[in-house]
């Protein structure tokens, strides 16, 4: 009986095992297909060809085309300012005026010198002609004679000295004017009316702003690409929405040994005012014609170490790709007339090819060959 009692008791532990070992394996098969059933939601963007030009970027500072520094050029005081600072002025404007009392009354002193040259030189000629008909006639001595013809070079010479004066009285008078010697916007007045001003002394200093000139540095490697009147594109930081353009009209002649860079100057075009000397500029600077590239969104990229990758959907499974990315850019966008939207993009040199689908979001838990779900997003947009 005692063995019978074992005996059914192995039977009962051996049934009892192998239910639990079986209710194991099924519940390992059940987490199993739910493993493998699992989907992660993505959305995608086709890849597209876009239609760019090769450029270099920069960020550059916007500068006046012409800085100048009006200076009187005679001592006085101030009577007159007619011109404060933001005040555009042309070429060949008013800007003050220094006391012209003092300089009017040398004019006048210098006219009644040169008159009485000129009297003092018609009496000496006079008295000359008769001299020298006498000394021919033996009348007079040689001394009397080269006394009258002395007499004669000091009256001429008095006469060019007072001319000489009298020029010089009329130029100091017509500096009592100060006029902008540009067309352009005063910058700073520095004076006011009633200021002793000497010779030399700043008055205004008034700036040309149309157009500007940018001034920007390009790196050494991409120096070979510059040439003179390239095409030139900005925008600024506080018109974001708008785009500038211009040309490139100088290119230093050496590059600076402590940054490796090469500085270059664009001319731009500013008849509206908008843009201001002192901004600074996202600078494009085109370095050849069109071409057609691959472009996705930088969100796309994956950065591992040295090697960069994206992930396609094919039939709903992910693709890894290794790619080699070329230069980025941002691109306006625009969406059922919404306002623009910028939005930074980067050129595939190899890798992917156009109308693949790329993920641009939910690749950050991604592997190759993982089922996805694609979702809508309406704020995606193309370029």
């Amino acid at each position: 009986m005692k063995k019978r009692f074992l005996l059914s008791l192995s039977y009962c532990l051996l049934f009892t095992a192998c239910c639990l070992l079986s209710a194991a394996g099924c519940e390992k098969k059940k987490e199993t297909k739910q493993v493998k059933e699992k989907v992660i939601n993505v959305q995608v963007q086709p890849v597209k060809k876009k239609s760019l030009r090769p450029f270099i970027s920069a960020i550059g500072t916007l500068n006046p085309y012409e800085e100048v520094a009006v200076s009187t050029e005679i001592d006085g005081i101030l009577k007159d300012v007619n011109a404060d600072d933001g005040t555009k002025v042309l070429k060949g404007m008013l800007l003050a005026a220094v006391d012209d009392t003092d300089y009017s009354l040398e004019v006048e002193r210098s006219y009644a010198a040169l008159k009485e040259a000129e009297a003092n030189l018609s009496n000496t000629k006079l008295e000359y002609q008769r001299k020298e008909e006498l000394y021919k006639k033996g009348l007079i001595t040689r001394q009397q004679f080269d006394d009258v013809t002395t007499k004669l070079s000091l009256s001429e010479a008095e006469l060019e000295k007072a001319k000489s004066s009298l020029s010089i009285a009329k130029q100091r008078l017509s500096k009592v004017k100060i006029y902008s010697p540009l067309s352009g916007i005063v910058k700073e007045k520095k004076v006011s009316a009633g200021s002793y001003v000497k010779s030399g002394s700043p008055i205004f200093s008034i700036i040309q702003i149309n157009p500007l000139k940018l001034n920007f540095s390009v790196g050494e490697k991409d120096v070979g690409k510059l040439k003179l009147g390239q095409d030139i594109a900005l925008t600024v930081y506080a018109l974001p929405e708008k785009e500038f353009n211009g040309k490139l009209n100088i290119i230093s002649p050496f590059l600076d040994e402590k940054t490796r860079t090469l500085q270059a100057e664009a001319v731009i075009p500013n008849s509206n005012n908008l843009l201001k000397p002192g901004f600074f500029a996202n600078v494009i600077l085109y370095t050849g014609s069109p071409k057609d590239i691959i472009l996705v969104p930088d969100t796309s990229l994956i950065y591992e170490g040295e090697k960069t990758k994206v992930f396609v959907v094919e039939n709903r499974i992910t693709k890894e790709r290794l790619v080699k990315v070329g230069q980025k850019l941002k691109i306006q966008l625009i969406n059922n007339g919404q306002q623009p939207a910028v939005q930074e993009y980067a050129e595939i040199i190899e890798g992917i090819k156009e109308g693949e689908q790329v993920v641009v979001a939910g690749q950050q838990n991604l592997s190759d060959n993982v089922k996805v779900n694609i979702v809508e997003d309406s704020r995606v947009q193309t370029p």
